[in-house]
């Protein structure tokens, strides 16, 4: 029972249009969980050999649980997909190398293996939706770029995708941006010094996710000059996650796109 409901039940008690009996048994019927509620309940985890599987993440992040694929065998992704797939889930997995990708390919034809990005991701049966743009500084950072569109995929969202456009020329960016002018959002993937966002960002009148990569010489330090570089980024729209997290600025760029979605229908 919705709170107004009750409301309108109590309101009719207190007016007398309710008997106390009747009252009494509309809330109990309310609170109670009769054998049906309890068996249309989906248990929150659901354990595995080697895995407690989170398969309520949907209902309560937007999206199912997703594979971080290092460390983990072959056997155990293979399970947990088909465990997802029980429970109607698309599944994603993250970090995974070439070898263990042909298994999982051998063990689930249907998967799509993205070598560069190092995902393997089972095909949705969702309607495209979303504005998200995806833009890399270099060629350098397609490794990450894949992971961020391999996620977006599993979203459902194909990303307005533009390559190299790092500041080493810088007008190659400006000659693109109109692209972007009705995104909800804009992901931007660079390595050396990180400036890429903060061009972007006063260009687009919507957040921009920075992804620092660890492309770069000696002094970049594995892409820590770069998230540096983006966490003091002057333009005000820009937010950054980790290093090469190409997966995590995707998710985000997924949550707040379905939230300009919604709020526009």
């Amino acid at each position: 029972m919705k709170r107004h409901e009750l409301e309108r039940l109590a309101k009719a008690y207190r007016a007398g249009k309710v008997p106390l009996a009747s009252f009494c048994a509309q809330v109990l019927e309310a609170t109670q969980e009769t054998p049906a509620k309890q068996e249309a309940k989906k248990p929150a985890t659901e354990i595995l050999p080697d895995t407690s599987l989170d398969i309520d993440r949907a209902t309560r992040c937007g999206f199912p649980e997703v594979v971080y694929g290092e460390g983990k065998s072959v056997e155990t992704i293979v399970r947990i997909i088909e465990k997802q797939r029980e429970h109607g889930d698309g599944s994603l997995a993250t970090r995974i190398d070439a070898t263990k990708g042909a298994a999982l390919k051998e063990a689930l034809p249907n998967g799509i293996y993205n070598e560069l990005g190092r995902t393997f991701r089972m095909p949705n049966e969702i309607k495209p939706w979303g504005n998200v743009g995806l833009v890399t500084a270099g060629t350098s950072d397609l490794p990450v770029a894949e992971e961020t569109r391999e996620t977006l995929r599993w979203m459902g969202i194909e990303p307005v995708f533009i390559q190299d456009v790092g500041v080493a020329g810088p007008h190659r960016f400006a000659e693109q941006a109109g692209k972007l002018k009705d995104a909800d959002v804009v992901i931007v993937v660079a390595g050396m010094e990180g400036a890429l966002p903060s061009v972007a960002g006063g260009y687009l009148a919507c957040p921009v996710i920075a992804v620092p990569t660890s492309v770069g010489y000696g002094a970049s330090f594995q892409g820590v000059a770069a998230l540096l570089g983006m966490l003091n980024s002057c333009a005000s729209n820009v937010t950054v996650v980790n290093i090469d997290a190409g997966f995590k600025g995707a998710y985000l760029a997924g949550l707040i796109s379905r939230r300009v979605q919604q709020a526009s229908k």
